[in-house]
């Protein structure tokens, strides 16, 4: 099952493909893919699907948003893929690394990227999104973690470098300007990716491919990071897990790095997910 929001920024509705080219209205049943109804969402949706009861809809010329309406948290991972660790000059982890975004970077997959102002070294980072359905809280295993995932999506965690590394000692500087995370196009639901650990992902720039793995490289899977986090925090329905991005990011470049400017085309793609086309715009 796939799930979109499609609408004007702030006015998204939700809609819902099995998989057949058809999408159809959800909006009378699930008012929103959000953190209320994530979790409920695909049980309630299967029932009206095989009872017929959901208009068909036409999305064609629709603007689509990011499928998880203002999520509680978002938590990402740094330096998960071990060539990424190595290009940017880090160890690799014993642990996961870990840091916030918030909500408020959340842009659909194909809204601009805005680079902030004063910025010198705005980079990219494509990324496998989990959205969790459930409240995670002092799991035990990998597997109960894959148990609390609902769905997944792509993400973009963009990041300006020089704010992240030498604008007083946080990486949030640097993760948190505005639309810094387009998410999308569609959250897949779990039982369509029964092994998250075998997906290939990719990025370009201008046409350009600057990242291309696959999520089997990732040092810590999908279950292991959210069993991880819920000794840390309590997960809830809806908040985004921002897995880790692959080596080629601008940063890992050699001088001159080739940082984002204005007028650049971002593209993504995480295989079964589809992907983004963000140009890149000015604050």
């Amino acid at each position: 099952m796939r799930l979109r929001r499609v609408g004007e920024a702030g006015a998204e509705r939700p809609i819902v493909s099995t998989g057949d080219g058809r999408w159809l209205d959800a909006s009378g049943v699930v008012p929103e893919y959000g953190p209320a109804t994530i979790g409920s969402a695909r049980e309630i949706l299967a029932a009206e699907i095989a009872a017929g009861g959901l208009p068909e809809v036409d999305p064609t010329g629709l603007r689509v948003g990011a499928p998880i309406s203002r999520p509680g948290k978002i938590v990402c991972i740094g330096v998960n893929y071990l060539a990424h660790a190595q290009e940017t000059q880090h160890a690799e982890p014993a642990e996961p690394v870990m840091f916030l975004k918030t909500s408020a970077t959340i842009v659909g997959p194909y809204d601009d990227v805005l680079i902030p102002r004063g910025s010198v070294a705005t980079d990219y980072e494509v990324e496998l999104a989990a959205v969790i359905g459930c409240t995670a809280r002092y799991l035990d295993s990998a597997e109960q973690g894959l148990a609390c995932v609902a769905g997944y999506t792509v993400s973009n965690d963009v990041s300006e470098r020089d704010f992240q590394m030498n604008r007083g000692g946080t990486w949030d500087k640097g993760k948190n300007c505005e639309t810094f995370n387009p998410l999308g196009p569609e959250l897949v639901t779990a039982d369509e990716i029964p092994d998250p650990q075998l997906l290939d992902i990719r990025l370009t720039v201008n046409g350009e491919v600057r990242q291309r793995a696959n999520t089997a490289q990732m040092i810590f899977g999908v279950g292991e990071i959210v069993r991880y986090l819920s000794q840390f925090m309590v997960l809830e329905p809806g908040d985004v897990v921002n897995t880790g991005t692959p080596a080629g990011v601008a940063f890992g470049y050699p001088d001159p790095k080739p940082y984002l400017r204005r007028g650049d085309v971002i593209e993504t793609h995480v295989d079964v997910l589809g992907g983004h086309r963000s140009v890149l715009g000015e604050a």
